[in-house]
């Protein structure tokens, strides 16, 4: 199943939990940690970096050596967080393989856990907002922003890339559809990939929704057309992913986990029917609805 529905995944405190097993594939995992107020939770890393993203309120990230006898990697990290994601760039904790991650809420909240199975035992860090770049990437209605944390030349992380998309009601991302399925060096990268949603609700509460698209690249490949809500996850293991479509009246959220066996690198192929787009958008300006908050924006 491709389309992971709000609730399908979750297991004790998570709320989502996707790891390689429940992927069918090899590194990329996402965990969403819902903690009620004063609610702390440990997790082992095992052979994976975790990034500890806030989604909606602050916690404390304790990282402490997993006795493998590789040293060093631990710390404790007072991430402030954010109201929600559609009101800022929150800053964030990295944190190695065999460790040991205690993340404690005093005022409770949600976190996302983006991990990769990896090989290198990286030092465990503070990522601070200030220091998140935020791009503004196409133009007209193919506007969106994106929150290049953890992107492949922004943070140091061992395989994990890991990025945040906000797209304004009404506008088309991942768009043109695009495939990262195989490894061509220096052309394409080879990369599992999670999408996980949520929709910001109507000015009266009225909750949202948006679709999602992966079409074949291969024979028998993923092929799927969602109705994305929010704590929906999409897997994409190969295929042409795109776009992901906001409703109007209905701004949308992404998280994307990537990993896989090559150089940490994004290197995207786009589908040829819809490539041409990119060259009209020189000539078109950028939502003026972007940035939704610009970088280190408060909470």
């Amino acid at each position: 199943m491709t389309h992971l529905p709000a609730g399908t995944t979750a297991h004790g405190p998570y709320a989502v939990d996707i790891g390689p097993a429940r992927a069918g594939w090899d590194r990329s995992s996402l965990r969403v940690l819902a903690l009620p107020p004063g609610g702390t939770h440990t997790f082992p890393t095992g052979d994976s970096e975790w990034i500890v993203l806030p989604l909606a309120g602050g916690c404390t990230v304790a990282v402490a050596d997993g006795g493998s006898g590789s040293g060093s990697g631990g710390g404790v990290f007072e991430l402030h967080g954010r109201d929600s994601v559609f009101t800022a760039v929150t800053d964030f904790a990295y944190a190695p393989r065999d460790a040991h991650v205690t993340v404690t809420a005093p005022a409770g909240g949600r976190f996302a856990l983006a991990g990769a199975r990896c090989e290198r035992r990286l030092p465990a860090r503070y990522g601070p907002a200030p220091a998140v770049p935020v791009e503004l990437r196409g133009a007209g209605t193919c506007s969106r922003q994106v929150n290049n944390f953890a992107a492949a030349d922004v943070f140091d992380c061992d395989r994990l890339i890991a990025v945040e998309v906000l797209t304004p009601g009404g506008n088309w991302s991942s768009y043109p559809p695009h495939k990262h399925d195989e490894h061509r060096p220096g052309e394409e990268s080879e990369l599992e990939e999670i999408y996980y949603f949520e929709i910001a609700a109507a000015p009266g509460g009225e909750p949202g929704l948006g679709y999602q698209r992966v079409s074949p690249s291969r024979e028998r490949g993923t092929d799927v057309l969602a109705e994305v809500r929010t704590g929906d996850a999409v897997l994409i293991p190969d295929g042409w992913h795109g776009p992901s479509v906001a409703a109007p009246g209905h701004a949308m959220y992404y998280l994307n986990v990537m990993a896989g066996p090559g150089p940490r690198e994004w290197l995207i192929r786009d589908h040829p029917d819809h490539a041409w787009i990119r060259t009209t958008w020189p000539r078109q300006p950028a939502d003026p609805r972007l940035p939704l908050y610009p970088a280190g924006d408060a909470r």
